[in-house]
């Protein structure tokens, strides 16, 4: 049985996807994320892995220099071997790659185990057509996972509804096995979704258009903390 949240949960944490700033007026958004937010959110795609190009290393390290809060990297990317670790001398404190882009499990670990000596946390992304269970053999090596609820590539996407059932089944398998990792769960989330995501089990909420494309960012934000917890 999945354990029930208590309403003063402070684990809840919102992460703006910088995907989706004003890149003209990147300062002002990065001090935004500052003030209301908790983690920033930085996809990088290579135009391979996902058929989409974003930014690399001179963005995120502009941005470390910015943040008061800590930097997520996001590895959308063929090879993501080559480059975890060198995102983390850029700044990131967590750096996360998808399963399907390594060829094997214990490949997947050894990345793992570089991210970690590198100095940041490591994570394990699965698209929405990977099952769940591809996670499982990894809980004890990762320190989160992000679920994907829209294919990884675009902004704007519409949330994918089975994501709920995979948190769920991620939350229940680690506690069946006595080990606490944060679910962190990117694509389609809003103010409308984030309670339901949370009753789910996610803890890390990752949101870009909503939050940048609303009339005040910070107050959007402030409104999906408290609707996660309502």
């Amino acid at each position: 049985m999945l354990k029930k949240y208590c309403k003063d949960m402070t684990d809840i944490k919102i992460a703006p996807s910088m995907l989706s700033a004003d890149f003209l007026h990147l300062e002002e958004d990065v001090r935004m994320v500052n003030e209301h937010a908790d983690i920033f959110h930085l996809d990088i795609m290579d135009g391979v892995f996902v058929p989409n190009i974003s930014y690399g290393f001179p963005v995120v390290e502009a941005i470390a220099g910015r943040a008061k809060k800590p930097l997520d990297v996001h590895l959308m990317i063929v090879h993501p071997e080559r480059y975890a670790a060198k995102f983390v001398n850029a700044g990131a404190a967590m750096v996360s790659f998808h399963l399907e882009a390594v060829e094997n499990d214990a490949k997947a670990d050894e990345i793992l185990s570089e991210i970690r000596a590198a100095g940041a946390k490591a994570g394990l992304v699965i698209n929405p057509d990977i099952p769940v269970e591809r996670l499982f053999p990894h809980i004890e090596n990762a320190d989160y996972f992000l679920i994907m609820s829209v294919f990884a590539g675009f902004g704007g996407q519409k949330f994918i509804p089975g994501t709920y059932g995979k948190i769920r089944s991620l939350k229940e398998y680690m506690e069946k096995q006595g080990i606490v990792r944060p679910i962190e769960v990117d694509g389609g989330v809003s103010k409308e979704n984030v309670h339901a995501l949370r009753e789910a089990g996610a803890e890390i909420f990752v949101a870009g258009s909503a939050i940048f494309k609303s009339e005040c960012p910070g107050d959007y934000i402030a409104q999906m903390r408290k609707f996660a917890i309502d």
